[in-house]
């Protein structure tokens, strides 16, 4: 039994939530999202609160059922009050910087790191070190922090790479003489 799906999402001020066809839509002030619903799990809709079950007895319903849950209610938070990832970048000669719609990024390679930044995300860099990605969709928030951060993972040594701003990294001793 899901603890997560039988709890109810309160809708704040300014958010609204529809359902067509099997198609949740959720708009508010941070733009518009939908997400598409498992045939297991029925939603309902009543007094700015979203309640989320399962249709049968099935496993899979049962199953998936937090997990739904779970996604609306990222999906009104997106919409509401919007997501933020902090990602920084540790080495020498080590940058970020923003051109336009694309992210470059100076990782101690050859040439340097292009990356375009999916529609939806707003992406700032804050003293060259420091890269902000914020938006309304968790999912494709964490997606382009993780592409951002595998260009040049922090290593263990000195700790040099692009790493999540709240990550604690685990340090190796060097060679011993």
């Amino acid at each position: 039994m899901s603890r997560v799906g039988n709890s109810p999402i309160k809708l704040p001020d300014g958010v609204s939530v529809s359902q067509v066809d099997g198609v949740l839509t959720a708009k508010g002030s941070k733009g518009e999202l939908s997400y598409a619903l498992p045939k297991q799990v029925e939603l309902s809709i009543e007094d700015n609160v979203v309640s989320v079950a399962p249709k049968g007895k099935d496993k899979f319903g049962r199953s998936i059922w937090g997990t739904v849950r779970s996604n609306v209610n990222n999906m009104v938070q997106g919409v509401s009050a919007g997501f933020t990832k902090n990602l920084e970048i540790n080495g020498v000669g080590y940058r970020a910087a923003m051109q336009g719609s694309k992210l470059q990024l100076s990782l101690g390679y050859s040439h340097p790191v292009v990356m375009d930044v999916p529609a939806g995300l707003t992406v700032a860099v804050d003293g060259n070190t420091k890269i902000s990605i914020t938006g309304a969709d968790k999912q494709l928030i964490g997606q382009f922090a993780a592409e951002v951060r595998s260009k040049r993972p922090p290593e263990p040594f000195k700790g040099k790479g692009v790493k999540y701003a709240d990550e604690h990294i685990v340090r190796k001793e060097g060679k011993k003489k």
